[in-house]
This record gives structure tokens, C-alpha cells and sequence, in this order.
């Protein structure tokens, strides 16, 4: 079964909500490399999910979940085949796999991803 794995956070401004969801969860945030995107820790593995805060494009918050799959490229087609739309093409993030953005005929957008350490 495909399991909600991953949240984003998208907000105009990340900055101003990190030291936020420290102090109110007691999360640990941390940058991702030079990239403007952090990691969530929300706990110990094994219980609920962690995620990422990034830039909005739009400057819109919104959250994201991320489903992992077996093979990014086959939900893409699942998706589109079931009246869903792809919104951003797949990427990778290297050393982890890959993700892509899809939007589902109500127009929620949701992430898939698999793991690919391989990932460039």
C-alpha cells in the first residue's frame, strides 16, 4: 500500500516560521545544503512523518503530502489516466530519489515520490 510518507510547508517566508515550530512542537529544523528548503523532524522514526518548509512561488501558504510509491513515472500515468493532472515534472533530489507534483480532479495538489540513492 502507498503510504503518506512526507509533508511541505510552503509559506512566503520560512525564516519566519522556523524558530515557530521549534518552539511550539519542539521540532528539529534543519537546512537542506545551500538549497532554500529545510527538513522537519518531527520525532522519533517510526511514529507520524517528518517534512520540509519552502518557499511558496505564489507566496501562498499551503501544505503538500507526499505519497511514496514504487515508481514515480508509473503514478504519473496512474494520475493523468484517472482524470488527475501532472503540475510539476518529475525531479531529482539527489542522493534520496525522486519526486513529481500532481493535482487530482478536485484540484488538490499532492506529491509522489521513490526513493532512488542513486538520484542525480
Amino acid at each position: 500500500m502507498n503510504r503518506v510518507t512526507h509533508f511541505e510547508l510552503q509559506v512566503a517566508n520560512p525564516e519566519n516560521v522556523i524558530e515557530f515550530y521549534k518552539d511550539v512542537f519542539g521540532w528539529t529544523i534543519e537546512k537542506f545544503g545551500d538549497q532554500d528548503y529545510w527538513f522537519v523532524m518531527t520525532g522519533e522514526e517510526g511514529h507520524g512523518m517528518n517534512g520540509g518548509i519552502m518557499p511558496s512561488p505564489d507566496a501562498q501558504p499551503r501544505t503538500f503530502n507526499t505519497v511514496e510509491v514504487d515508481n514515480v513515472d508509473d503514478y504519473i500515468a496512474k494520475v493523468t489516466a484517472h482524470g488527475g493532472e501532472l503540475v510539476v515534472p518529475k525531479a531529482a533530489i539527489p542522493g534520496m530519489g525522486y519526486v513529481a507534483y500532481c493535482k487530482d480532479p478536485e484540484g488538490l495538489i499532492f506529491g509522489v515520490y521513490h526513493n532512488d540513492v542513486n538520484a542525480k
